[in-house]
């Protein structure tokens, strides 16, 4: 049955939220592209007449799609070379979603990110769903064919795996700023204390380049490890600029409610580095140099103005 441009149109109004959906229960802003598009053409196959909550249904059936998605992302992770990091989204990107409380915030953040990778496919869609966009459990597990006191279960697992792997605060824009601005003075200056001074003593740092941008398989652990590899990152040198055929400018922005830094060459971002950040200091550093993930990255970043870089890199 066709649809109507009014089922279009109710389609496109749900669109931003299932893309934000999406995102948080794949990690990937392509994929969670792409698993919308596949729920459009669902809708596009159903009789749409019958629906009776089209909102319902649509969550349910992008939901399940992604844990389809998830089940068979697990495999080929286990392939995958290097580190595996999540797709990094650009301050302003409406595929974060709605912002409004903190457990909105965190849901989207790249730290908390990372750990939902550790949860099973049911858990992290059951986190998501409460914690981000609120759904009662009586909905998720209508969604999840769940009985409700199983959801409940499932999002108390969740809430735990995550508390106990997260460390991380909440900073306001001008934090962030001058987070990103004390640790870019201390990267290019050579030495490696002042870096250290700004680590939590079991910083880590691990960079995702998916075998098509090197980058080391295994994660730097401690403050004086990570602090020797991003002074030597931030070292000048030919063979970086000819590794990457230039010199890329480095701005300070966010990224998934994080400070960031961005490396932009020829209108094209090379790398995003996120900070997770808490009281007592920086405790992980998180660069994405991938290119496949970096492709929304760059086409949001063409449209916004972001002025002059605050240095050259290499």
């Amino acid at each position: 049955m066709a649809l109507t441009i009014e089922d279009v149109d109710r389609f496109e109004a749900s669109r931003p939220r299932l893309e934000a959906i999406a995102y948080r229960l794949l990690g990937s802003a392509s994929e969670a592209e792409d698993a919308v598009q596949e729920t459009f053409l669902r809708w596009q196959a159903a009789d749409v007449g019958q629906i009776r909550v089209p909102e319902a249904w649509l969550t349910k059936v992008l939901t399940n799609l992604c844990l389809n998605q998830l089940t068979s992302a697990r495999a080929r992770r286990e392939t995958y070379v290097g580190e595996w990091l999540p797709e990094p989204l650009l301050a302003g990107d409406p595929m974060l979603g709605p912002a409004d409380t903190a457990e909105q915030r965190e849901s989207v953040s790249y730290a908390v990110l990372v750990l939902l990778e550790r949860l099973s496919p049911n858990e992290r869609a059951v986190y998501v769903l409460r914690e981000a966009f609120g759904y009662p459990h009586r909905e998720i597990a209508a969604i999840l064919d769940l009985t409700e006191a199983a959801s409940q279960q499932l999002h108390h697992r969740a809430r735990k795996h995550v508390a106990d792997g997260k460390a991380r605060t909440e900073v306001d824009e001008a934090a962030a700023r001058r987070i990103v601005d004390e640790f870019l003075a201390a990267a290019t200056s050579g030495r490696t204390e002042p870096l250290v001074r700004l680590l939590t003593q079991d910083a880590v740092a691990v960079g995702d380049g998916g075998g098509k941008v090197p980058a080391r398989a295994k994660a730097f652990r401690g403050a004086l490890a990570v602090a020797t590899f991003m002074r030597g990152l931030f070292k000048p040198g030919k063979a970086k600029r000819a590794l990457i055929g230039g010199s890329p400018g480095v701005h300070a922005t966010t990224a998934n409610g994080d400070p960031a830094l961005v490396a932009v060459l020829d209108g094209r971002i090379v790398g995003v580095i996120c900070f997770a950040v808490t009281p007592e200091g920086i405790t992980a550093i998180r660069s994405q140099v991938n290119p496949d993930k970096l492709e929304r990255a760059t086409r949001h970043w063409a449209g916004t103005d972001h002025g002059e870089p605050l240095l050259h890199a290499f």
